[in-house]
């Protein structure tokens, strides 16, 4: 097959707009930028979020909610995981040395999901009271810091 046979399909090859290039072209002057304002300036630049003067979006929509800066976050435990531990008294420190919590320091709260398999003596922030009824069921305390 001769190469020289092959070309582009008609309309598929549009030639480039020179604009600024004098006014015989149909693109001097202005060069297509329009007369004055922020577009027609060199290094203008639209940003993304710019809506022409109107209000913003982010500034149109409502706030809402606020962060109570008293609030107490807990971290969780169910009585089925303090199945891992055998006996004894469970503090934060117990709990933190079995992975059951990520920080020493935050309050714990224990919650009544699951079944407890032996007494514990426990020593947390708060306590469900479906929780604490199958804690002491088994003979166990629960003691509020």
């Amino acid at each position: 097959m001769d190469l020289s046979q092959l070309k582009h399909n008609d309309g598929a090859r549009h030639k480039k707009k020179r604009i600024g290039r004098g006014e015989g072209s149909g693109w001097g002057m202005t060069a297509g930028r329009g007369e004055k304002g922020y577009g027609s300036r060199a290094g203008s630049k639209k940003r993304s979020w710019f809506e022409g003067g109107q209000m913003p979006l982010q500034r149109r929509l409502p706030k809402f909610g606020f962060t109570n800066i008293n609030k107490n976050v807990y971290q969780v435990v169910n009585v089925s995981a303090l199945n891992k531990i055998s006996k004894g008294e469970v503090t934060n420190d117990v709990l933190f040395a079995n992975g059951l919590i990520r920080h020493k320091e935050q309050p714990v709260k224990v919650l009544g999901n699951g079944e407890l398999k032996s007494k514990l003596d426990i020593k947390v922030h708060a306590v469900s009271n479906s929780a604490k009824e199958k804690i002491e069921k088994l003979g166990g305390t629960v003691t509020l810091l």
